[in-house]
């Protein structure tokens, strides 16, 4: 049986379900056994995370062919010049190549978001920026690469799914709706089952269990 759902990953969380080190992981929130993440957050960003065992969902939702947009809410040190701003939209480059264009808004109020301390600066304003590529670190990288590194860093959107109310910690499966949404998103016919692209996700990843 496949699963779809979606968590509020909290920050300090690894995105994943082990960790050697004994760090808290998705483990210590999500009960649903074989499902793995389709694309990260790093242990210091929160929001959106999309969870499955359905193999070929997780492959479309980060294979950039589908250029499935992803939204992000980030706190930046110092405002933004509009030519910074625009510096971002057009791309900038990152380990030696440039990032494709993004949408890119300055706030005018902050965002009704849970709170969390981040180091005292002034100002700290808010932008909301949507990418359709998935490198790593790449928004936070993307502000610094302009003048204004993030302080924070919240995923609320991956194509049609948002994280609207949903609460650090809590997770939910996806409705129909969304789920239909979701794989027309990445070319999928979602009354198709995909039996033998899960066989082939089961046996290269295995049955493993995520940690009690």
């Amino acid at each position: 049986m496949n699963h779809y759902l979606i968590l509020h990953k909290p920050y300090d969380i690894l995105t994943q379900f082990t960790d050697a080190e004994g760090r808290a992981t998705l483990a210590d929130y999500v009960p649903v056994p074989g499902v793995y993440a389709a694309g990260r957050l790093d242990r210091n960003s929160e929001g959106l995370l999309l969870l499955t065992n359905d193999g070929t969902l997780l492959h479309r939702v980060t294979h950039p062919r589908w250029k499935l947009p992803k939204t992000y809410l980030v706190q930046v040190e110092g405002t933004p010049e509009e030519k910074s701003l625009e510096h971002l939209r057009q791309g900038v480059i990152v380990k030696g190549k440039r990032t494709t264009p993004a949408d890119v808004e300055l706030l005018a109020q902050p965002p009704d978001v849970y709170p969390r301390e981040v180091r005292q600066y002034h100002p700290t304003p808010w932008l909301r920026v949507t990418i359709r590529e998935g490198r790593k670190r790449q928004v936070r990288r993307m502000t610094a690469a302009v003048g204004y590194p993030t302080l924070r860093l919240i995923r609320i959107a991956i194509g049609p799914l948002k994280l609207d109310a949903l609460a650090p910690g809590e997770w939910r499966d996806l409705s129909e709706s969304e789920r239909h949404m979701l794989f027309r998103a990445v070319g999928m016919n979602p009354d198709t089952k995909y039996r033998t692209q899960n066989q082939r996700f089961r046996k290269q990843y295995g049955k493993r269990q995520p940690r009690k």
